[in-house]
């Protein structure tokens, strides 16, 4: 049930949240701050924190691609080659 708890709150942290998390994990377990199994711990917590960085990034991916799909191509601008003499001489 805790384990459910932990993924419900995971899955409400924004991107910079989850960053930050990560970042602390890291910082603690590259210090050797935090005993072997606490350690294993906490990587498995940032594993899952990476998942919900990349399943939010994918979304955001996504989500770029539909607006760009929706924008209208801007038209070329015409040649000066192209365009007919304004004067005749």
């Amino acid at each position: 049930m805790t384990e459910r708890k932990n993924k419900d709150e995971l899955t409400k942290l924004t991107f910079e949240e989850a960053i930050g998390q990560l970042k602390e994990i890291v910082g603690k377990i590259e210090q050797g701050e935090i005993p072997l199994q606490d350690s294993l711990e906490q990587y498995e917590k940032g594993m899952s924190l990476i998942k919900h960085c990349r399943g939010i990034l994918q979304k955001a991916e996504k989500r770029i691609e539909k607006i760009s799909k929706e924008e209208p191509a801007e038209p070329e601008p015409e040649q000066a080659d192209d365009a007919e003499p304004l004067l005749r001489g």
